[in-house]
C-alpha cells in the first residue's frame, strides 16, 4: 500500500484530507508540525510528503530542506500545500525542494492528480 505522510496543522484539513486519501487506497500517517514531519519522514518512509508551509515548531519550508537533505528521505517526493498562493511562492516552494505545489482549500481531484503522476515518476 503506498504510504503519504499528511503534514498539517489545521486539525480540518489534516481529517479532510486523511480520510479522502484513505478512501482512495492511500496508508496516511499525519504530523502536526514540522518538527513531527521530519522525524516521520525518517522513521515511516513514505513514498510521498504533502506538506503544509505554515507550521508550528519547524516551518514546512524548513521541514522540506530537512527531509530533502537526508540520506533515506532525500528522493521522497514532495507537494507544498499551502494558502498563500502569491506570485513566487510555486518558485520558493520549489527551491526548497518541493516537487509539486498546490493551493489551499484543496481541490482534491488536482491534488489527487499531481500526487498520482510524482509517484508514477518514482
Amino acid at each position: 500500500m503506498t504510504k503519504i505522510l499528511l503534514v498539517e496543522d489545521n486539525e480540518i484539513n489534516r481529517d479532510m484530507l486523511s480520510r479522502r486519501l484513505a478512501r482512495k487506497g492511500y496508508e496516511v500517517v499525519m504530523a502536526v508540525d514540522g518538527q513531527e514531519g521530519v522525524a516521520l519522514a525518517t522513521s515511516e518512509i513514505p513514498d510521498l510528503i504533502l506538506m503544509d508551509m505554515d507550521l508550528p515548531i519547524i516551518d514546512g519550508w524548513e521541514a522540506t530542506r530537512q527531509v530533502k537533505a537526508g540520506g533515506g528521505t532525500g528522493k521522497i517526493p514532495v507537494i507544498a500545500l499551502t494558502a498563500h498562493a502569491m506570485v513566487g511562492d510555486r518558485d520558493k516552494a520549489l527551491a526548497a525542494g518541493c516537487d509539486d505545489y498546490d493551493t489551499k482549500p484543496v481541490d482534491f481531484p488536482r491534488l489527487l492528480g499531481k500526487i498520482e503522476a510524482l509517484l508514477q515518476r518514482g
